[in-house]
């Protein structure tokens, strides 16, 4: 009984992580409150298992009430630019793991019914594993983190690690994989989380702030044999700059004036970029952004002069929503290209709450600034004064490096896993409660393998879903357009 007693009074403490010692001898003196210690948020952890087993999480059955999934996906599309819309569907076409990546805000809906300790993190809210990958900080060096924070907000860690272990089956499957190297890559990624977060709740909290996982670390957990030649590949992205590639596939001189080049329907001036005071608000737009830098960053921008703007159709969920890149130049002619990134509300909001954030461009910059080891140098926000639409702006690229996941094998593909889960669990222990989490999941692999057994059950719910995606198309209820 007084077991159960102190338990409960942990578990109910851990919600501010403090608890009131006894009265100071000084009357006027202010209350003292002590931090839980490790051991106690680790047992506040392990608690947790009472009301919400570790088991229960394999699971994953259909509500009743569950809406079609088409009628999901098409709710979001009257914000969109109506004539890519097309593109978005046409990408998700293409098997069930593209289905996925731009299926964030239905899996949202999914995961707000599923089993949950209820400790917050701040999530990434679309966890997939391509939106993991390698990039340059400011000091040159190569690091492997998230690199996609569109739909962040403070939500439970389950959300995450069940969105990445499923993107594993999907991937898995797609190349061609038996389920059960499917189960065991989503496996990989939750026992290398479930460790790593038991090294971080072990840490000073000042050392898993800096903690970052180098892409040297990705590389040592290669096999030996195949060590050589990415580190190779790595070595001569790092030397890149991000913008200096881009120029010769993106910008051009048209009639004596330097600008980017048109490549519809990817990349497009609209209409709007040949009003005669078009330049001048895209001036009034830069100036916004630029107060929302650091002082010695706007430095750093002030070098350079804006020559044109375009938009351009990036990635799968994201194909409608408004990105425009920005082409600058230095003074020396050296090219600098910033994305313009529109900002909406995360799939999370309606089943995690809202933001703090009323803007939703600070909200994506906050929550990766809180969550990456080392963010990009130009990572501000804006609201474009015209329609009050809400961006974030960051480099286009800057020495990014994209796992070929499509080429992987069976190992490549546990060795991604491992990666995947080690960077997700220092994102969580930076944000979170390393220490209540890892109490939680224990020194075994229970909830291992029930990430493994949802994963794969999910993943079929994802089939499910895209076949009736394709069904739709064939209906003519949606519109899709299928790139060459």
């Amino acid at each position: 009984m007084e077991k159960a007693k102190t338990r409960r009074h942990l578990e109910e403490s851990a919600v501010t992580n403090a608890t009131k010692v006894d009265p100071p001898v000084h009357p006027t003196a202010p209350a003292v409150e002590r931090q839980l210690s490790t051991e106690e948020r680790f047992t506040a952890g392990k608690a947790l298992r009472d009301r919400t087993p570790r088991v229960e999480h394999a699971k994953w059955k259909r509500a009743e009430s569950r809406t079609d999934p088409v009628d999901t996906l098409m709710a979001s599309d009257g914000d969109r630019v109506a004539d890519l819309v097309p593109i978005r569907y046409g990408r998700m076409m293409q098997s069930p793991f593209a289905f996925y990546r731009g299926s964030a805000a239905l899996m949202a809906a999914d995961l707000a019914t599923t089993p949950a300790t209820d400790v917050r993190v701040q999530a990434c809210g679309d966890c997939h594993l391509m939106n993991f990958g390698g990039f340059a900080t400011p000091e040159r060096s190569i690091l492997f983190d998230i690199n996609d924070f569109d739909e962040t907000l403070p939500a439970p860690w389950e959300w995450d690690i069940k969105r990445l272990a499923a993107s594993f089956v999907l991937a898995a499957r797609a190349n061609n994989m038996s389920d059960s190297d499917a189960r065991d890559a989503a496996v990989a990624a939750t026992r290398s989380y479930r460790k790593r977060m038991r090294s971080f709740a072990e840490m000073h909290p000042i050392d898993v702030w800096y903690a970052r996982i180098t892409s040297e670390d990705v590389i040592s957990l290669v096999p030996p044999a195949e060590q050589a030649r990415i580190r190779k590949r790595v070595a001569k992205i790092a030397q890149q700059d991000g913008s200096e590639a881009d120029f010769p596939k993106l910008a051009d001189v048209v009639g004596g004036r330097l600008g980017i080049r048109d490549t519809p329907p990817l990349i497009f001036h609209p209409e709007v970029t040949r009003a005669p005071d078009f330049h001048a608000v895209l001036s009034q737009v830069m100036a916004s952004y630029r107060e929302t830098l650091p002082d010695d960053r706007r430095v750093l921008l002030d070098r350079y002069h804006l020559v044109d703007a375009a938009m351009k159709v990036v990635g799968v969920g994201s194909v409608g929503r408004r990105c425009w890149i920005a082409l600058m130049m230095s003074a020396s002619n050296d090219p600098l290209f910033l994305q313009f990134k529109e900002a909406v509300a995360s799939v999370l909001e309606p089943y995690a709450g809202a933001s703090e954030y009323s803007h939703h461009g600070q909200r994506v910059v906050a929550g990766q600034r809180l969550t990456q080891p080392a963010s990009d140098m130009f990572l501000g926000w804006v609201t474009a004064q015209a329609n009050g639409r809400q961006f974030y702006v960051r480099q286009l690229r800057d020495a990014k490096i994209k796992a070929l996941v499509e080429t992987f094998d069976k190992t490549l593909l546990t060795v991604y896993a491992r990666a995947c889960g080690w960077v997700l669990a220092r994102a969580h222990a930076k944000s979170g409660d390393a220490a209540m989490i890892s109490g939680y999941l224990g020194g075994n692999d229970v909830f291992d393998k029930a990430m493994g057994d949802f994963a794969m059950t999910y993943a079929d719910q994802a089939e499910r879903d895209h076949a009736t995606l394709k069904a739709a198309v064939r209906k003519g209820k949606v519109r899709a357009f299928l790139e060459a």
